[in-house]
């Protein structure tokens, strides 16, 4: 087209042509060969070359601010320990109160400013078949994962994450994991969030001792609240894969930090970051919520049949007396429970709600008793006529 244009111009100026006649010989408008004939003037034959249509500004480009804003967040988080990627920058500077710009123009930004380390390429996500619940409280996964403290003493993390929200329930230190710890913190928990309609988690003895051909704490605790229990295919930790992804997200922000002295001092670090994972950090897999938004939104689920929305359980264990009663304090008041003589000196499990004492033999599964809570008396007798072992427990 330029080449077009210099004849034309040329033609003109050599007076071989009118404007009007050039015009009309090479279809070019009239307003427009004058536009040349004065680039022409001012810009000689390179002033005839073609020209770019495009704006001179957009109302769209990035500005120094936004710009300046993406690289101090991207440098914050990264120092943190926090997600620091183009999703999270984005959530950050909405929460500020700017406009952010496409994920692809926050990470062409931190490519200029050298803050993106190039990595292999990743198996690709529609690679992947995934699995997620419907609805919080569908199903909680747990998981624990291993910290050093300063002085290198090995201690063990305890997490509960819900699948639908990826909401952080618990995450507490321990040292190490028992089976009594996976049963409190999730009795806690569910007088936080309410009971899930199921749990996920691996084959480890503290949650399962099926393999071992009879059940644990935590198995009985599901079976008496109706909750049905899963458990991922034995070596094959992809089952649990949100909560092992989760494991480096906290890994990596603890990391970011002063190793704690003491499990009092990295249980106040695990509270921060609870905190922050759950309020303060938009979820990829969430569309951009942070997981207490995700929880928050949706109805929950709950188990099947079960009574209530808002049960509080206590759990205790203990033993059955030389008199065939366990002694059973409730209101700051004493109160004895009627098992049996013949169960004298079996281990038990004690599951208690609003209105029932489950007594659970520890070694077999048995129930031992059901006893009627009654505050105003002292002695609470066995329901259980003939008690019975609990269903599908082993023989």
């Amino acid at each position: 087209m330029s080449f077009k244009h210099r004849v034309v111009v040329l033609k003109i100026v050599a007076g071989e042509l009118s404007v009007s006649a050039a015009a009309a010989e090479y279809g070019v408008s009239r307003q427009y060969l004058h536009k040349l004939l004065a680039r022409y003037r001012d810009e000689g034959l390179d002033g005839l070359d073609a020209r770019s249509r495009a704006p001179k500004s957009s109302p769209h480009a990035v500005t120094d601010r936004v710009r300046e804003r993406i690289v101090q967040l991207r440098q914050a988080l990264a120092a943190a320990g926090a997600d620091a990627g183009p999703v999270t920058i984005a959530w950050h500077l909405q929460q500020e109160g700017l406009r952010p710009p496409s994920t692809s123009t926050i990470r062409r930004v931190l490519h200029q400013a050298a803050l993106i380390t190039p990595a292999p390429r990743k198996r690709p996500r529609s690679s992947f078949v995934r699995f997620e619940a419907a609805q919080p409280n569908e199903t909680w996964q747990s998981d624990f994962t291993h910290w050093r403290l300063a002085d290198g003493t090995d201690v063990e993390i305890l997490n509960w994450l819900d699948d639908h929200s990826r909401l952080l329930l618990s995450c507490t230190a321990h040292r190490p994991v028992t089976g009594k710890s996976v049963v409190d913190t999730f009795l806690t928990t569910i007088d936080i969030y309410g009971p899930p309609a199921s749990t996920l988690t691996d084959n480890g003895r503290v949650y399962t001792a099926r393999h071992g051909g009879g059940r644990n704490e935590f198995e009985y605790v599901l079976a008496a609240l109706n909750i049905r229990q899963k458990n991922g295919a034995p070596n094959h930790p992809q089952t649990q894969g949100k909560i092992e992804r989760f494991h480096q997200t906290l890994k990596r922000w603890l990391a970011a930090r002063p190793r704690a002295h003491t499990i009092s001092e990295l249980q106040t670090q695990l509270d921060a970051f609870r905190e922050h994972y759950n309020t303060a950090r938009p979820h990829r897999a969430r569309n951009g919520l942070t997981p207490a938004t995700a929880y928050a939104a949706t109805p929950k689920a709950t188990p099947a049949g079960s009574r209530h929305d808002a049960v509080h359980y206590r759990i205790r264990y203990d033993h059955v007396g030389t008199n065939g009663k366990i002694s059973f304090r409730r209101a700051a008041r004493m109160h004895h429970l009627g098992i049996g003589a013949a169960h004298r000196g079996k281990r038990c499990i004690l599951i208690a709600d609003d209105t029932t004492v489950t007594v659970i033999h520890l070694d077999t599964g048995e129930i031992l008793a059901t006893n009627t809570i009654d505050p105003a008396r002292t002695y609470w007798r066995n329901n259980e006529k003939e008690p019975g072992r609990w269903p599908d427990s082993p023989s």
